[in-house]
Formats: C-alpha cells, sequence, structure tokens
C-alpha cells in the first residue's frame, strides 16, 4: 500500500468532517440546528375562522357597540356626574371640566369622520378652541367622541353615558394623534379609565370600597393607560400580594372566531361578559345573574351589594342586545401586520420553531391559535392571583393574532407583566426548558410579530 497516499486520504477525511462539524456549528449559532431540509420560500399563516354571521345582525351590533349605552346615564350622569364633570364649575359643574386637549390626554378617541368640514377647517386654523370644556360638548353633540354618547339640547349637555366602543376602540390617527378613522374591537391602550373616574363624582364608589374618596383617587389615579380593574367592586382587591395595583389590561375585542374562552381568565362565553360589563361595570339597566359570586370569601362586596342576583326594575335594556352585539363581535378580524413591519425570513424560520422545538402549536393551535383550554397558573409558570380572582382559578390559552398592535404599548398577558414579545418568549424557555438560542428567540419572535 502507498503509504504516502494512504496518509493524504486520510487528510482529506478530516479536512472533510471538520468542515462538516464547521457547518453545524454554523447552523446551530444560526437558530436552526434543529430544522432539516430547505426553508420555505414564504411565509404562509392560515386564514382565520369562517363563521356563518347574520349581516343584518352584524350591522345591528355595530351599531349597538358603537353608540348603546344600555340605560347607563343612570349610573354616569345621576349618580356620578360626568355630565357635569365634563362642563366644569365654569359652567355650572364642578372642577376644571374636561377640554379636548385633555380629554385626548386622558385617551379619548374622536371620530373624525363625525366631523364637519367647518370644524374640520376650525380645528385646523385654531378658530375652535381646544382648550374649552363646551367645545367638548359641541364634539358629543356631534357624536364624534368615541365611546360616549350625550343628550345636548340648544348647547347644554344633559345626560351622558358610555358605550362598548369606549374601551374596545380607538381610531388611526389620520387626522392627528387620537382623531380619526374608527378602529373597532382594538383595545384603546391610551384610555386612562382611572383618571377619568377620578373626575366624577365618585363617592358611591368609595362607598362600595369603604374608603374615602382621597383614597380611592390616590388607587385610580395610579392605574395608567389601558389598564382596568373589572371586578374590583366584587372583590375589593386593590393592590396584589407584591403591593402592585391589582388591574389588566383592557383587551382587544377582535379575533374572537373559534373561541370559547373569551376573557383572561374563562368567566365564560362573550354574551356572558358583554352581560356582566354592561350590567355590572357600565352601570347599564339590565338584569345579571351568577350564583358563583355568592361567595362572601371571595366575592364579598358581591354578596354585600347582591350583585349576583342583579334584576332591573322595567324594561332590560341589555339582554335584546346580546345577540346582535356578539355577531359584531365575531365578524371583526384581528389586524394584519405590516409585511414591512417583520423579517419574513426569519419568521419562517420562527414559524417552524412555533411548530416544533419550542412546541408552542401545541397550546397556540389551529387558525384560532388557541386549545380553547383552561390552564393551571403553574402550567404556564405565573402566579394565580388573577386567576384566583375569577370562579375559574385558571387563565386561557389566549389567542395570537393581532399581536403586534401591543408591541411597544402595555405588554402582554392579562396585567401587561411581559414588555415586550421578547420577554414572552424567554420567559417560556425558561420554563418549560427549551433551550432556545438567542437567535431562534428572535426567530419565534418575528413570527408572532407577522400574526
Amino acid at each position: 500500500m502507498d503509504i504516502s497516499r494512504f496518509k493524504r486520504s486520510i487528510t482529506i477525511v478530516l479536512i472533510l468532517l471538520s468542515l462538516a462539524f464547521f457547518w453545524q456549528c454554523s447552523d446551530d449559532d444560526s437558530g436552526n440546528g434543529d430544522m432539516n431540509g430547505e426553508l420555505p420560500t414564504s411565509l404562509i399563516i392560515p386564514p382565520p375562522v369562517t363563521l356563518d354571521l347574520d349581516p343584518d345582525l352584524v350591522e345591528e351590533g355595530k351599531q349597538i357597540f358603537r353608540h348603546d349605552t344600555f340605560g347607563d346615564e343612570a349610573f354616569w350622569t345621576d349618580v356620578l356626574q360626568l355630565d357635569k364633570a365634563i362642563i366644569g364649575e365654569a359652567n355650572g359643574g364642578f372642577g376644571p371640566g374636561l377640554d379636548p386637549t385633555t380629554a385626548l390626554e386622558l385617551g379619548l378617541k374622536v371620530d373624525a369622520t363625525a366631523l364637519p368640514q367647518e370644524v374640520v377647517d376650525g380645528i385646523n386654523n385654531g378658530s375652535i378652541s381646544l382648550t374649552d370644556p363646551m367645545t367638548t360638548v359641541a364634539l358629543l353633540d356631534l357624536d364624534a367622541v368615541v365611546g360616549i354618547k350625550a343628550n345636548v339640547s340648544e348647547g347644554n349637555l344633559q345626560s351622558v353615558g358610555i358605550t362598548c366602543a369606549l374601551c374596545h376602540s380607538t381610531v388611526d390617527n389620520s387626522f392627528s394623534a387620537g382623531i380619526g378613522e374608527r378602529l373597532d374591537g382594538w383595545a384603546n391602550q391610551d384610555l386612562d379609565v382611572g383618571k377619568i373616574l377620578g373626575l366624577v363624582n365618585n363617592q358611591a364608589l368609595a362607598s362600595i370600597l369603604n374608603v374615602d374618596r382621597e383614597t380611592f383617587n390616590s388607587v385610580v389615579n395610579a392605574w395608567g393607560p389601558g389598564q382596568f380593574a373589572p371586578v374590583l367592586l366584587l372583590d375589593g382587591k386593590v393592590t396584589k400580594p407584591n403591593g402592585e395595583l391589582a388591574t389588566l389590561n383592557i383587551p382587544p375585542a377582535y379575533g374572537l372566531q373559534g373561541l370559547t374562552h373569551e376573557t383572561y381568565t374563562g368567566w365564560g362565553e362573550v354574551s356572558y361578559w358583554n352581560r356582566f360589563i354592561g350590567v355590572l361595570d357600565m352601570g347599564g339597566q339590565g338584569n345579571f345573574s351568577d350564583p358563583r359570586l355568592n361567595d362572601p370569601e371571595k366575592f364579598p362586596l358581591a354578596v354585600e351589594r347582591g350583585a349576583f342576583n342583579v334584576t332591573v326594575e322595567g324594561e332590560d335594556l341589555v339582554a335584546p342586545k346580546l345577540r346582535p352585539l356578539k355577531e359584531y363581535q365575531l365578524s371583526i378580524l384581528a389586524p394584519q401586520p405590516d409585511p414591512s413591519s417583520y423579517n419574513e425570513e426569519m419568521a419562517i424560520r420562527g414559524k417552524l420553531l412555533f411548530e416544533g422545538k419550542a412546541n408552542c402549536a401545541s397550546c397556540h393551535m389551529g387558525p384560532a391559535f388557541a386549545d380553547n383550554v383552561l390552564h393551571a397558573p403553574e402550567e404556564i409558570g405565573i402566579d394565580g392571583f388573577e386567576a384566583n380572582r375569577s370562579p375559574t382559578g385558571k387563565y386561557r390559552t389566549p389567542p395570537l393574532r393581532g399581536l403586534f398592535v401591543k408591541d411597544g404599548k402595555n405588554g402582554f398577558f392579562h396585567d401587561g407583566r411581559f414588555k415586550t414579545l421578547g420577554d414572552v418568549v424567554g420567559h417560556y424557555d425558561t420554563h418549560f426548558e427549551l433551550e432556545l438560542t438567542e437567535n431562534e428567540q428572535r426567530d419565534l419572535v418575528e413570527f408572532l410579530k407577522a400574526l
């Protein structure tokens, strides 16, 4: 045997093995070491669940969603006196009043399509004052303030109520910040519900919590934009055990197709929750009954107030609206991201991880990107505080479409505890011991941004 030829053969084999090892390391560093074969050339997102909806009911529900107060003027006007807080002391009310500039700072939105041209011109040339509360009254008279419905007679504000759109609609800012065309179903992540509650005559709310108004105001004024506490007046829990305020992110009302758990902690299907919010939080004139709230240990204030069984005197203004309202909500698709807002190549790799190594699809499955299952807090590696404020003691699997809307805003999960999608991925990487590389985590984030 030719010894020199043998040595050359061994050398070539070693070089090839070294190259193969280097190539494998290079693949691992790129975050795709576990992927076999060539990547797809384009990112394919399955379409949402198709529902057979009644177009007439959808249109009726749209009007209810945008404009129906369920008779809650009895609460917002007669009890909280929001009308007087809007006009201010100088106009026969109390406080400084709510001028358009302040209203926009509090996250209230203006529907630009409701503005006549002379109003548009007046705003643009400065002839219409945006620091006068009576300008707000004029905008209310035009039905231009998203989510607030008013009765104005000869320039005088008679009554005011709120609609679903207050929290679950925003605008596209096409005219200016806070003024534009409606985006129904989008959570108003700018709306400072707490500070709005701090403007009104909130003695009735403070009394339910058995505190004085100063204490009440110190709490709600600290909630911050996009935050709300829907069960505060049922259980009285102001803070979490760690001292943080016990609030939730206002959720979107889009992308509900194919879901059976529409709320963060699975209280009930969408019409149940619409009735819950409509009666117990908005103050609508309707009947509500849920024996699960008749629990003095878990819901002491609900028992004290009789909130587990509310019977309205006269006509129920909530129940007849529930079916069309649901039809409309189920018609609102989650928004789609601009393709330029994410890296498609990375998103393609992220999708393979989502369905493979990261195993996200085991819970976020199908076109709804949710398994319609309630999970114990320990399953997802977080505390059970908010879950235990509900009758279920669990958290739902959230749908993932339209996640990009939250990015850079109020954070992710029910309480915004994770500020970025990277934080979410990092949490699950640690909790489930996925051992994702940094590049794999970035690829997964790009896929989530693409949904």
